[in-house]
C-alpha cells in the first residue's frame, strides 16, 4: 500500500513538472516572436535609429537647408588668371628699337649727365619694356650698368615719349674716352641705332643708365 501512494505522488510531480517546463518554453517562444515577427516595427531604442527617418516631405522641407536649383557654373580658369598678351596690353605689341626715335642731350644738372627722350613715331601704340634699355658707346667694350630703381612696362602711344637718364663719367674717375656718339637698342637681342649727343662730345669713363620713366625729371634724379 505505500508503495503504490509513493509511486502515485512521484507521478504527480513528474507530471507537475513537465508542465512547468512547457509553460517555459511557451513563454520564450512568444518572446522571441516578438522580436523577430515582421509585423512588428522595432522602437528607436531599440535599434538606436531615433533621427534621419524623415522624408524630404517633412514638415522642415526635408531638412537639407538647400536649394534644388543648379549651382551657376564657375568662370573657366583659364579666363581668370592673368599673364597673357591679351590681359595685361589688349594685344598691343612689344616697341620695337626701330619704331621709335631718339635724342640725348647733355644735362645741365646733374654733372657728367645725359638725358635720353624716346618717343613713338608710329601710328600705333607699342608695350615700352622699361628695364631692358642698353646703351653702348662706340669703341668702348660693354654696355652701361643699370642704376636706379627698375620702372615697370607700359603702353607708349603715338607721339608719346619715355625717358631715361645717362651718367657718362664719375666725378672720382679720372681721365676717359671722349665721345659724340651712343648706340640705342631697347633690348639685348635688337640691333642698336646710333644717336648724336645733343652738347657733346662727353667724357666717358664709367656708364651707366636708368630704366625708362614719365619724366625727364624722374629720369635725372639718379
Amino acid at each position: 500500500m505505500a508503495h503504490s501512494v509513493r509511486s502515485r505522488r512521484t507521478a504527480a510531480a513528474l507530471a507537475a513538472l513537465s508542465i512547468g517546463m512547457l509553460a517555459l518554453t511557451a513563454c520564450n517562444g512568444d518572446a522571441d516572436n516578438d522580436v523577430a515577427a515582421p509585423g512588428k516595427q522595432a522602437s528607436p531604442s531599440a535599434t538606436g535609429k531615433g533621427k534621419g527617418t524623415d522624408t524630404p516631405s517633412s514638415a522642415d522641407g526635408g531638412g537639407s537647408g538647400k536649394s534644388s536649383a543648379s549651382p551657376t557654373p564657375s568662370t573657366p580658369a583659364s579666363s581668370q588668371e592673368p599673364g597673357s598678351d591679351d590681359d595685361q596690353d589688349g594685344g598691343v605689341g612689344m616697341c620695337e628699337t626701330a619704331d621709335l626715335t631718339y635724342k640725348v642731350t647733355v644735362a645741365s644738372r646733374p654733372v657728367n649727365h645725359a638725358l635720353l627722350a624716346a618717343s613713338n613715331k608710329g601710328s600705333d601704340p607699342c608695350l615700352l619694356s622699361a628695364n631692358e634699355l642698353v646703351i653702348t658707346i662706340p669703341g668702348l667694350d660693354g654696355a652701361a650698368e643699370h642704376m636706379g630703381p627698375e620702372g615697370k612696362d607700359w603702353i607708349l602711344k603715338p607721339g608719346e615719349s619715355a625717358y631715361a637718364g645717362i651718367l657718362f663719367s664719375r666725378a672720382d674717375t679720372a681721365g676717359g674716352k671722349s665721345a659724340d656718339k651712343v648706340e640705342v637698342a631697347l633690348t639685348a637681342s635688337e640691333s642698336p641705332t646710333t644717336v648724336s649727343i645733343n652738347g657733346g662730345p662727353v667724357t666717358v669713363n664709367d656708364g651707366q643708365v636708368t630704366s625708362f620713366f614719365g619724366t625727364a625729371e624722374d629720369a635725372l634724379t639718379y
